[in-house]
């Protein structure tokens, strides 16, 4: 799977990014159909057929329940094949999101956050806003953190996974790169990307099968992929036949 530019920020990804809700959590999700979190075993296999065919993206959150503890643990000697992107902002407690934006809580979810993942660095590090994203990007003393991050090595590049048109277009004015909503029945943050295109930022894509509603795999992800500013769509999936027939539709 050929790797695409992640904007100017010197990083490669694949087209392809497994994102990982289902590896700790089942409460309170958008999904059609419930599931049970899988165990150690069928999240190894899942992520020993990614690799195997070409993926290096994986996303994931302290809003995932214990779907960090658990990659930190699987991805042991893997650090290197694998592009983590991790967020701050939004955690998951007592089966609700709790949402917390002080500079305070920013620098311990990321210690946290690499102590679970078992590593020193995190490649992305995104804010997970709730929706009110001006008011958490116009936040300059949480800006100055994020960058702060990269300057302490700690990330290697910022941004934030956003939920409006003018939120997105915020995030890449004030840092490198943007988790986006876009697809095919849902263009509302379309003049993010052509943003993202204009000022060479990376976009990463969530919501490209509509948490799981849209059957149509290869008309979305053609959709999806098509734009020039667009270097990874992240798609949640504990399943191996679903991950396979998702790579393939991008191949």
């Amino acid at each position: 799977m050929e790797k695409r530019r992640l904007g100017n920020t010197g990083i490669m990804v694949s087209p392809y990014g497994l994102g990982t809700t289902k590896f700790g959590r089942n409460e309170a999700v958008k999904y059609p159909e419930p599931f049970d979190l899988p165990d150690d075993k069928e999240i190894s296999n899942l992520l020993g057929i990614a690799k195997e065919l070409g993926v290096n993206v994986i996303d994931t959150a302290p809003a995932y329940g214990v779907a960090e503890e658990r990659i930190g643990r699987l991805l042991t000697g893997q650090r290197d094949d694998w592009v983590i992107v991790g967020k701050v902002g939004e955690d998951f407690k007592n089966g609700e999101s709790v949402h917390n934006f002080s500079v305070d809580y920013f620098e311990r979810s990321l210690m946290r956050s690499l102590e679970r993942l078992n590593t020193d660095y995190i490649d992305v590090l995104m804010i997970h806003s709730d929706g009110n994203d001006l008011d958490i990007l116009n936040n300059e003393p949480l800006i100055e953190l994020m960058h702060d991050f990269k300057r302490r090595d700690l990330v290697r590049a910022v941004g934030a996974s956003t939920k409006t048109a003018e939120g997105g277009i915020k995030a890449l004015d004030v840092m490198d790169v943007v988790m986006a909503s876009y697809n095919p029945d849902y263009t509302d943050e379309l003049p993010v990307l052509d943003h993202a295109a204009a000022n060479d930022k990376g976009v990463f894509l969530k919501k490209v099968l509509s948490s799981g509603h849209n059957t149509n795999t290869r008309e979305a992800f053609d959709f999806a992929l098509s734009h020039s500013a667009v270097s990874c769509a992240v798609i949640g999936t504990i399943n191996p036949d679903h991950l396979r027939n998702n790579i393939a539709a991008i191949a």
